[in-house]
């Protein structure tokens, strides 16, 4: 009798944790518009942080909404392959940093932008595409598209489509042309230095 009471209570807590567990469960669409309202607030005090403090306030949310080490692999295509562990840890702290960078250098100033939804649609490999509207007073409005994909722990965007233009597809471009030609220790140097450019800025 104990064991059958037993057995039917762990049945019934596994069945709520599984149930709350769902519940609690991040849509690709709450993914986004949390990221998005974390850019809008950094640039009503975009100012006030400075690039720095941009930075450091946006760091965990971009690594938190976007899936780094993915991109990082996907932006040099096969030849992450022929790289060594360590070129590749590498790549992926820089990659990282140059993330966050390009983040708090392009969202630096608040005057009433906002963010919209549009649609959501899936796509044939299990992911899905967020599409919003940044609008920009006096200004026409930014379309912008987030691929997202669903890892262990939840919804992640492995690219951005802004006004059609691919931010992976022109990164990759660009990275896989100088490893083939000038190899792992220059590509290093140009994404370095676009980092520090951003900081300037």
């Amino acid at each position: 009798m104990f064991k059958k009471l037993y057995f039917g209570l762990s049945l019934l807590m596994l069945v709520c944790l599984s149930s709350l567990a769902n519940a609690e469960e991040i849509s690709a669409r709450q993914v986004v518009e949390e990221f998005q309202n974390q850019l809008l607030n950094v640039m009503k005090a975009g100012k006030e942080l400075g690039f720095q403090g941009r930075y450091d306030k946006l760091d965990v949310a971009v690594k938190k909404s976007h899936d780094l080490p993915k991109i990082a692999r996907i932006v040099v295509g096969k030849q992450w392959e022929e790289l060594t562990t360590e070129q590749q840890n590498k790549l992926e702290s820089v990659f990282s940093k140059l993330s966050v960078s390009a983040y708090a250098h392009n969202f630096k100033d608040y005057s009433g932008e906002s963010f919209t939804f549009a649609s959501e649609e899936e796509t044939g490999r299990g992911g899905v595409v967020i599409h919003t509207n940044l609008h920009i007073p006096g200004e026409k409005d930014v379309k912008f598209d987030y691929m997202m994909k669903k890892k262990d722990d939840g919804w992640q965007i492995i690219n951005i489509i802004a006004d059609g233009v691919s931010d992976l597809a022109l990164k990759r471009s660009d990275y896989t042309s100088v490893l083939s030609r000038d190899g792992f220790d220059a590509l290093i140097v140009k994404i370095t230095e676009k980092i520090e450019s951003y900081a300037k800025q």
